[in-house]
């Protein structure tokens, strides 16, 4: 009983990180940057991406810039999750502390939560984060481990890269 006990108090000290940068978008001509679209390829690549995703992990909450492409990008995760589904306008051409300070209003009942976003922001926080560099691809991820028990200590909790994911390697050789 003891052992079942301290896990599970382990767990709650716990958070899981998952970046996603918005998968591959459409360049259409005289649409306005926010507006642009998912090409084929992103649209077949986040459903792909969702699944491998979902077999390790769910996500309690997704949150995702209001740009088009991020936007779509986090509601084909979300056929398969189905938890909220929420937009940051800090999330578009963000900074490592419009990621810090949309992480300090997370909620801590969400145990997982997604983040869906744009480079370079979203392969500089990671870098930040892992201390190695990444550079992520369209409709990359990355997910961490954060020791603690409440996203507003983020910043202080150690945090381990356990996994990042690159359609490219994953789908196409």
């Amino acid at each position: 009983y003891f052992r079942i006990f301290n896990l599970h108090f382990f767990s709650l000290r716990m958070k899981t990180l998952i970046l996603v940068r918005h998968a591959k978008s459409d360049w259409p001509e005289g649409v306005e940057d926010f507006d642009r679209p998912l090409a084929d390829r992103g649209i077949e690549d986040a459903h792909k991406m969702s699944e491998v995703l979902s077999q390790y992990y769910r996500p309690d909450l997704l949150v995702a810039s209001p740009a088009r492409r991020t936007l779509t990008t986090a509601e084909i995760f979300n056929k398969i999750f189905q938890v909220e589904l929420v937009t940051r306008e800090k999330l578009y051409h963000p900074t490592e502390d419009n990621f810090l300070s949309t992480i300090y209003d997370l909620p801590d009942d969400a145990q997982t939560v997604a983040l869906f976003s744009h480079n370079n922001g979203i392969s500089n926080f990671a870098n930040y984060l892992s201390q190695e560099t990444l550079s992520f691809p369209t409709c990359g991820v990355a997910v961490f481990r954060v020791e603690t028990d409440a996203w507003a200590k983020f910043d202080g909790a150690a945090k381990e890269l356990l996994h990042f994911l690159e359609p490219k390697k994953l789908f196409r050789s």
